[in-house]
């Protein structure tokens, strides 16, 4: 007899949902996992995202009959974020373990909400945060365990979004504090959870800042989507759907079922998220971490460093730029008290994140793998790096600094 498979069920046909945890995942993991239904309120898209992944699973346009029909044991959700908690909760009570795509909610409230469901029902939240299973984060996360630079006292972090990726958060429905929870929680909850899990620790308070200086009513002009711009030919922006099968064929005809645009104006004037963010970061270990993310940058990448007592661990990782870079991390260990440096290079892998999409699906599905720097990632670790990001946005409106655990104690534990 052959391995028993999972039998899975994919609730939003997006780009990540068709790609990541469709055709990709049937592509390398099919000995592990049979896709047996497809669900989005959408049928035209759901139906076109099975043509891409090829794939027969039938489709729903209703997450309870689907769970009630076929009994899946595992849901995967990919569904815009702030849905993503009555989809899990539903999915839990139903009997079946749950991936969510990141942030695992946008609200305190809906974190809350999942985190008593897994509890209750006894089924698994796992949260996709492939950033920690990149092969140069993995070695990262060695040498900080290692001591090499002593106990890490500070940590330097800054995330670069270029203006063609920074500027697609600003197309969709990621645009909307209602929907995202801002990129402090949609985009940064990569990296907030990143911090977490480098330094095993919790962020105890946050002072942030965030204002939006660039998208938005900032534009010189405007219209309502690329297409139909009378602005095309001025607009630095100006994105050609048709001029990419894969997302013309997954978003504009499907669009006259749901209105929803995949090319809308990055100037729109009701955009609320801010496009430039910082934040000042204490951990209960007493680590201080400074954290920004600019969203229009003519490079694409980050820099992160550590600083400890006995010495530095720095890299600055290029994805994209207007120059060569090697297939290959650099990370810098700088020694304390003449001790000199050491290049550590680490070659990306194949795959989506330099390897990073590979290794977390072959952790979740592959029988056997070794978690030895747990970077599997839980409902508590999406509930932490939300926290974090709620904490920068509600302190960049308001101005004080903001504790974390006073705001959902019965999260935290």
């Amino acid at each position: 007899m052959g391995r028993k498979r999972t039998r899975y069920a994919l609730v939003g046909t997006g780009n990540r949902g068709t790609t990541m945890w469709g055709r990709e995942l049937l592509d390398g993991w099919s000995e592990f996992v049979e896709l047996v239904g497809i669900c989005d309120l959408n049928l035209m898209r759901a139906e076109r995202a099975r043509a891409m992944i090829g794939s027969d699973a039938p489709l729903y346009d209703d997450v309870d009959r689907m769970l009630s029909e076929l009994r899946p044991e595992l849901v995967i959700v990919c569904t815009p974020d702030d849905t993503h908690d009555d989809i899990v909760v539903r999915a839990l009570e139903a009997g079946a373990d749950v991936i969510s795509e990141k942030p695992m909610a946008t609200t305190r409230e809906k974190v809350a909400r999942i985190r008593e469901a897994e509890q209750r029902t006894g089924r698994r939240v796992d949260v996709s945060f492939n950033y920690r299973f990149s092969p140069t984060a993995a070695r990262i996360k060695e040498l900080i365990e290692e001591g090499a630079i002593g106990e890490v006292t500070s940590v330097d972090f800054h995330w670069y979004l270029d203006n063609r990726h920074g500027a697609d958060y600003f197309r969709r429905w990621h645009a909307f504090t209602r929907h995202s929870g801002s990129l402090f929680v949609h985009k940064a909850t990569h990296h907030f959870d990143l911090l977490n899990w480098y330094l095993d620790s919790d962020p105890a308070e946050v002072k942030g800042f965030g204002q939006l200086l660039h998208y938005g009513r900032n534009g010189p002009f405007r219209g309502e989507r690329c297409r139909t711009c009378p602005h095309k030919d001025a607009c630095d922006y100006y994105m050609d759907l048709a001029a990419d099968p894969f997302l013309d064929t997954l978003y504009e005809d499907p669009s006259s079922v749901d209105g929803y645009h995949r090319d809308a104006c990055v100037f729109r004037e009701d955009i609320d998220i801010p496009d430039t963010m910082t934040a000042a970061i204490r951990y209960a270990s007493g680590v201080q971490v400074s954290y920004s993310l600019n969203t229009y940058m003519p490079i694409e990448g980050h820099h992160i460093a550590f600083n400890g007592h006995r010495g530095r661990i720095e890299m600055r990782q290029y994805e994209k730029q207007p120059w060569s870079e090697p297939p290959a991390d650099e990370i810098l260990l700088v020694k304390s008290f003449g001790g000199g440096v050491e290049r550590i290079w680490v070659p990306h892998e194949p795959g989506g994140h330099y390897g990073g999409d590979n290794r977390m699906r072959d952790m979740i599905f592959r029988p056997g793998s070794n978690d030895r720097l747990r970077q599997r990632a839980g409902s508590r670790a999406g509930a932490m790096s939300v926290l974090c990001g709620l904490a920068a946005l509600q302190s960049s409106r308001e101005g004080d600094t903001v504790r974390i655990e006073p705001l959902s104690p019965e999260i935290v534990r």
